[in-house]
């Protein structure tokens, strides 16, 4: 994958879900701790964020939707590299985040200088089944 290739070049990389980054964040919100914990998804010089929209319940109020456009936009600001995962479709966006102005806020710095790649076809888990079940099969 793309930040295997990146890891291996000598990037600095953090990988996380979504959920896991908000969750973070929130609890940085509460325990006053939150520039702190913003450091650790800014400061790598690319930030790996999976499943983003999978859990529809990190997004249960607007703050996430802020504290998502936070981490992008100082990113965006620093010309560090986002990668993320999603299945949720461009239209359906500002549903997900459940803010429209920072869903527009978050889709401008994240499409502004980006690298669309859409990956059709069964999940490569399900082709890791398949092929051990063939190797047992035989």
């Amino acid at each position: 994958s793309l930040a295997m290739i990146a890891c291996q070049s000598g990037y600095k990389i953090h990988y996380t879900t979504c959920s896991e980054m908000l969750n973070d964040l929130n609890t940085g919100v509460y325990e006053k701790t939150l520039l702190k914990r913003m450091r650790k998804y800014v400061n790598p010089e690319l930030l790996l964020l999976d499943e983003m929209g999978h859990d529809r319940l990190e997004l249960e109020v607007t703050r996430e939707a802020h504290l998502l456009f936070k981490v992008i936009d100082e990113r965006y600001k620093l010309n560090k590299s986002l990668l993320f995962t999603t299945n949720v479709e461009e239209q359906d966006w500002a549903e997900y985040l459940g803010d429209p102005i920072s869903t527009q806020a978050i889709l401008d710095r994240v499409f502004h200088r980006s690298i669309k790649v859409e990956i059709m076809g069964p999940s490569y888990r399900q082709h890791e089944v398949k092929l051990l079940q063939e190797k047992y099969n035989q």
